[in-house]
């Protein structure tokens, strides 16, 4: 019996190997259905089929349920509570259609409505992301794309919520996301097939899976496409011909191509895993109709996108006054009596100096020029009269901008300018130690410049104290007042700490190297103080997630984490951060432990200049595990 059991292995080892290289399909005759336009295969079994004559899911023994009526074309569905979603083109009203229904022979409970796109509606295909936030992507005529979220943890919304638009293809009419590479598939009739990151803050690029000759294999044209378990598959309708592709590396192989037998021209697809390979359901138009079948292949599961815990925002800033890469680095000041009055200040580096309240909304515009960096520091005596301190980086002169913060309001003005000797300044944190308040500022070239900040006839001045560098490029930095501790960013290289005091020697030591972790560039810095606990927050800019270490030897690292979709209070996640900066103190509200803000580089839902997001510290600190 043990030999029979090893030679059965080996069999089905070989089967699954032949499978792999040498796919082959198998079509049942045509259902007995009325023409359709759109087929799908729920995961929960059945057949979806749409058309002319309204919405059918057939059971797995082909009975009917209930009919959703309509003229429908594109067909896509997901998983949702105890039942499937399913989202269908009204070809009449030219109006997406999101229904759900427990099983075949349940009823169909019709969704909220997305308002009517601009131009007309080719196509449609769901997405649900790690977590667990479901979207629809519209394939719009002559290449107008957008993403909806219309879901959260197995909720529909109330209102749907337009996230962004995508430039697609022109004459694109099919898509399909795969959910777990989180990737979008788009037809191109006349060129080919195309791959879009499918999540919300992803940046807008694409890449080719394959197009048609002389650039690819493609000989006819590219139609209906499904994902099957990690492979792609597409119809080539003027060919009759189904191909099919694994990922390979960064690109995407060719596994082959079938006919369809039959006649007509095959238009729409979809895939299924079933024990012998893949369960199919092809449409075609004239008497070829639909049909079900079998496809021998067995693809190799695409790799899930990595997927961090996330948290979100509790509150967003209004945008920036400026389009493109404006808003950079904010600053937090608190408000020596009354928390729930403390300021977000944050740099437009096309216009000036922004103060936000902790609500989101503007209270001041220092309009005076490129800024880039800022801090701020309590306790310094201007003219004899207390204030506190913020400094920014000037671009347009190579300076520090002084301004002067009320201590009663938050009110800001003008109080100095500083020039440096640098000739292409960018970052900047101040320090803060017995001789008073210092603003370390740095050179793209990855020299740094130490000053001691002074009142001169109502005036702030800086003396030089000492200078250091780095081998590339800098940016962000922090230092801790009270461990004399200065940390430093070098963008591609990772982070470093050396003794923050002038008098000290400059002498950069590791705290965390740009890896599987830390993902350049190496943006924000910030220092969360409290008690015994200090933790050096990092913006890992090229994963748009953030680390939590503890601020002093050895570093551990306690997580990385990155801020998503708040779909109740309708605010996208983040992506690009530049600056950060973060308080321990108890501002009120959701911010009792604390509050991050963070840069957000592309402003979403909806699409609007950046802005700043603000993140209360005890969900992140849930999310990690921090103590």
């Amino acid at each position: 019996m043990r030999y029979s059991f090893v030679l059965l292995g080996l069999l089905a080892g070989l089967q699954a190997a032949f499978a792999q290289t040498n796919p082959s399909l198998t079509l049942q005759a045509p259902l007995d259905v009325p023409p359709a336009k759109a087929v799908d295969l729920p995961a929960s079994g059945g057949t979806l089929i749409a058309g002319a004559q309204g919405l059918t899911w057939l059971s797995a023994g082909g009975a009917p349920g209930p009919r959703l009526e309509g003229a429908f074309h594109s067909l896509d569905s997901r998983p949702s509570g105890t039942g499937t979603l399913v989202a269908a083109v009204d070809s009449t009203r030219q109006a997406l259609v999101l229904a759900t229904a427990a099983e075949p022979a349940s009823p169909w409970q019709i969704g909220p409505a997305l308002p009517p796109m601009a131009v007309a509606l080719n196509g449609a295909c769901l997405f649900r992301d790690p977590a667990g936030n479901l979207f629809v992507f519209l394939v719009g005529e002559g290449g107008h794309g957008e993403q909806w979220l219309i879901g959260s943890q197995e909720r529909l919304l109330d209102s749907p919520r337009q996230v962004r638009t995508l430039a697609l293809p022109p004459d694109a009419s099919h898509c399909r996301v795969d959910d777990t590479s989180q990737q979008l598939a788009v037809n191109e009739a006349s060129l080919g097939w195309w791959l879009y990151p499918a999540q919300a803050e992803a940046r807008a690029e694409r890449s080719p899976v394959d197009l048609r000759q002389p650039f690819g294999k493609l000989a006819g044209s590219a139609d209906g496409l499904a994902w099957a378990a990690g492979g792609l598959l597409g119809l080539d309708s003027k060919a009759g011909q189904l191909h099919l592709y694994q990922a390979s590396g960064k690109g995407w192989q060719a596994m082959g191509s079938l006919s369809i037998p039959g006649g007509g021209h095959p238009e729409t697809l979809a895939a299924r895993p079933s024990p012998s390979g893949l369960d199919v359901v092809v449409q075609s138009d004239g008497h070829a109709g639909v049909r079900l079948g079998q496809l021998a292949w067995r693809p190799q599961r695409l790799a899930a996108a990595s997927a961090l815990p996330e948290v979100q925002a509790a509150a967003q800033t209004e945008p920036v006054a400026r389009q493109g890469d404006a808003a950079d680095d904010p600053a937090l000041w608190i408000h020596p009596t009354d928390a729930s009055r403390s300021l977000v200040l944050g740099t437009n580096k096309k216009q000036g100096l922004l103060v936000y309240g902790l609500d989101g909304l503007l209270r001041q515009s220092l309009d005076v020029g490129r800024l880039n960096n800022v801090d701020l520091r309590r306790g310094f005596r201007l003219a004899g009269k207390p204030v506190d301190l913020a400094v920014a980086t000037q671009r347009d002169r190579n300076s520090l901008l002084i301004f002067a913060i009320r201590p009663d309001d938050g009110h800001l003005e003008v109080a100095g300018e500083v020039p440096t000797e640098l000739g292409a300044i960018y970052g900047l944190c101040l320090y803060k130690d017995e001789q008073g308040i210092q603003a370390i500022a740095n050179d793209k070239d990855g020299r740094f410049v130490q000053y001691l900040l002074q009142d001169s006839q109502g005036k702030v001045v800086g003396q030089r104290l000492r200078g250091f560098a780095l081998h590339s490029q800098p940016e962000g930095c922090v230092a801790d007042d009270a461990q004399h501790r200065l940390f430093i960013g070098e963008e591609d290289v990772g982070v470093w700490a050396l003794d923050a005091r002038a008098s000290a020697p400059a002498e950069p030591r590791p705290v965390i190297g740009v890896g599987d972790t830390l993902k350049a560039d190496v943006e924000g810095l910030a220092l969360y103080a409290k008690g015994d606990r200090r933790y050096l927050v990092v913006s890992s800019q090229g994963n748009d997630s953030y680390l939590v270490l503890d601020a002093q030897p050895p570093y551990r690292l306690h997580g990385a984490f990155r801020v998503g979709i708040n779909a109740v209070a309708g605010i996208d996640g983040t992506s690009e951060t530049d600056g950060l900066d973060v308080t321990s103190a108890n501002l009120g509200g959701p911010w009792q432990a604390g509050l991050l803000v963070v840069q957000d580089g592309r402003k979403r839902m909806p699409e609007q200049a950046q802005n700043f997001k603000l993140v209360p510290w005890d969900d992140l600190a849930r999310a990690i595990g921090l103590p």
